[in-house]
């Protein structure tokens, strides 16, 4: 009898040298996995690994300076300590509450209405909370929720966040784009692109928004547009999805308010995460989806069906240590990222600081073209450009320069922003920030010395 290693060995080498064996073509599997949005993170990782010495504005990842590796274990300590005696848990319960599989829709479901209220003025009904494995399943959860057959679309304003572009593709849902200006989305646009989408037979099903601090153009929604979102999607009968990472990290004074802190008709689906305020490495994040279904349970219990087939529960222990994270702060978030928030504003003045002394009237590359938008708070700044700022100008800049960014073409879904560039600055020190900034200027004073092409 021949065996399955003689079969294998018989079979014809591959041209390439690799062993044989099934081969698959990325054309016959789901189209997100070669879709651009999906590929584009990916390919500037693989960027920055080829220059580990480069200044990097590309990625938006929290500040690393007050992690304390020892506090994981206090966190637990203090998660352990709130079962025992605060829920009145036995020695079992306890064990078996960081050992086992857990609730679908989570176990600190309680501690995050908590901090909802506190933090954002928001009742929230704790059942209403489905805690999910980072923010991106959520976004997945609610796509697939929404999206019943191929009339549904869901709206964003471009440039937008990437992951919520992706989550998009894998769920197949459409995106209309609305138009963002330095007030965030353009409501008239959105009224536009909405009534479009219905006189082509589509269904528009909800919007999704970052009103504080945007991913990554860094613009905020005044409080009087949020209301105003509000009273159109009441209008118009649609969903408002609102992503809230960066709202602590503003430049001082008092926060405004989160849209679903004026949500009186329940049209909000709230979506927030720990990774930028407790750390990423937990991959915790929620959905708050209070909308009553017909037989009178929550969107969020609709929700918790799709994540028991998709990642089942939360990490138990991720869970408890952002439990404990949130019970030592008093389940403020705020009070929690004071520091971080402090290094936030540091960071940020040190940008705008920076272009002006480089690109502004008496800097050393005067009349470059080169132009800015000046956030309020988060993490990211857009410069305008007199050049095509691709993929490839940013291999340039890495491997010539030093210098690293993030091109935005890619959060329009590659039809563009093809000469902007988006500078995230969270993980930088202010020295690291100066000299990254005086490589950004040899490059733009490289790009556009006479004889350059700049388009």
């Amino acid at each position: 009898m021949t065996s399955v290693s003689e079969d294998v060995g018989s079979a014809p080498a591959d041209p390439a040298g690799a062993p044989p064996g099934v081969r698959l073509d990325a054309a016959e599997l789901h189209a997100s996995v070669s879709d651009p949005v999906l590929t584009s993170m990916t390919l500037l990782n693989e960027i920055a690994g080829r220059y580990p010495d480069a200044v990097s504005f590309a990625a938006g990842r929290p500040y690393e300076g007050f992690y304390e590796v020892a506090r994981l274990g206090g966190h637990l300590q203090t998660f352990e300590r709130h079962l025992r005696d605060d829920l009145g848990l036995g020695p079992e319960d306890v064990r078996r509450t960081f050992f086992q599989y857990g609730r679908t829709k989570g176990f600190i479901h309680h501690l995050i209405a908590r901090h909802l209220g506190n933090d954002e003025r928001t009742v929230v009904d704790p059942e209403a909370v489905v805690v999910t494995t980072g923010c991106q399943e959520a976004m997945v959860l609610v796509l697939r929720a929404l999206r019943r057959d191929d009339r549904d679309v869901v709206l964003a304003a471009y440039p937008a966040y990437v992951g919520f572009l992706g989550a998009t593709r894998i769920v197949d849902m459409p995106v209309r784009p609305v138009a963002e200006g330095p007030g965030g989305i353009d409501l008239a646009d959105l009224a536009v692109q909405i009534r479009r989408a219905r006189a082509e037979g589509l269904r528009p099903r909800a919007c999704y928004v970052v009103p504080d601090f945007a991913n990554p153009s860094g613009v905020s929604m005044s409080a009087a547009d949020r209301r105003s979102l509000l009273d159109l999607a009441e209008r118009e009968d649609i969903l408002v999805l609102e992503d809230n990472p960066y709202s602590m990290f503003h430049s001082g004074g008092d926060r405004l308010p989160t849209v679903k802190s004026m949500d009186t008709g329940r049209r909000v689906v709230y979506f927030g995460s720990f990774a930028k305020t407790a750390f990423a490495g937990a991959r915790v994040g929620y959905v708050v989806a209070d909308q009553p279904m017909a037989d009178g349970a929550l969107f969020a219990d609709e929700l918790a069906k799709l994540k028991s087939m998709l990642t089942l529960n939360t990490s138990t222990v991720a869970q408890a240590v952002v439990g404990g994270f949130l019970l030592e702060n008093d389940c403020s978030v705020e009070r929690a990222t004071v520091r971080e928030a402090q290094v936030y504003r540091r960071n940020l003045r040190a940008v705008l600081t920076g272009l002006r002394e480089r690109f502004g009237d008496h800097g050393p590359v005067p009349g470059s073209g080169v132009s800015w938008n000046v956030p309020q708070g988060g993490m990211f700044v857009v410069v305008t450009l007199p050049f095509r700022a691709d993929d490839a100008v940013l291999e340039y800049s890495a491997d010539r320069f030093g210098v690293l960014w993030t091109p935005m073409h890619h959060f329009y879904a590659g039809d563009g922003g093809s000469h902007q560039i988006r500078l995230s600055f969270s993980v930088l020190s202010a020295e690291r920030i100066g000299l990254g900034l005086d490589r950004l200027a040899a490059l733009v004073a490289d790009r556009v010395r006479p004889g350059t092409r700049t388009t």
